[in-house]
């Protein structure tokens, strides 16, 4: 169907108004206007979210250091009661851990220098201290072992302990010759699957006293 347009209409007009469209430079400063705003906010809001990250990975890493030092004053000060409690999810390190616990206590380990706790991630933190002990006495040696404890912590509870230490190579010598020498002296107190659960006081103090004689055999 043909539409019949009353009026003239000035095509070149038209035309020219097609082809040019509205004012593009207003509307794109219009557009400028709102998009700015809008893009520095998003930026704001971006630096606040890892701003809060980071300060979220660090209270974390500091709230690990403290739970740390918290372990190392209960396995020190010798209490299981408080060991064990700050162990209370670390179920498969905990009687690992109060075994040697008990053995550090008879084998007379005394705080020599407890170093800064080394934040290695934000779940793993490491604990080394240096110890005076009746067992490198033993073996006559003029050094110090530093016994270190990787902590894995995780929503603010110990979830596994492990140690590790820097023991001289006679250290290691030693415990080799006296199981082979003296197993009568050490295997029934060393035991860990007694009935009465294991004795780890009896133990270290086995293990001194066969030090003692391994070192008797050098001179």
């Amino acid at each position: 169907m043909a539409v019949i347009i009353q009026n003239q209409v000035n095509w070149n007009q038209v035309i020219f108004f097609i082809n040019k469209g509205p004012d593009t430079k207003y509307e794109n400063k219009k557009n400028n206007m709102k998009i700015k705003p809008t893009f520095f906010l998003l930026l704001i809001l971006l630096g606040s979210c890892k701003n809060a990250t980071k300060s979220e990975e660090s209270l974390a890493q500091n709230n690990n250091i403290v739970i740390a030092n918290q372990f190392i004053n209960a396995f020190y000060s010798f209490n299981k009661d408080s060991l064990s409690a700050i162990l209370s999810e670390a179920n498969e390190s905990r009687p690992g851990i109060l075994f040697y616990q008990n053995w550090a206590e008879c084998g007379n380990y005394g705080v020599l220098n407890r170093a800064e706790v080394i934040v290695k991630n934000d779940t793993l933190v490491v604990c080394p201290v240096t110890v005076r002990d009746d067992l490198i006495q033993a073996l006559q040696l003029d050094m110090h072992v530093t016994d270190t404890f990787h902590l894995g912590i995780i929503d603010g509870h110990i979830k596994s302990v492990e140690t590790s230490s820097n023991d001289p190579e006679l250290f290691h010598e030693a415990r080799k010759w006296v199981r082979e020498n003296l197993a009568e002296l050490v295997e029934e107190p060393c035991k860990r699957d007694k009935e009465n659960g294991p004795t780890p006081c009896e133990c270290v103090k086995a293990t001194v006293q066969g030090f003692k004689e391994f070192i008797a055999t050098k001179k």
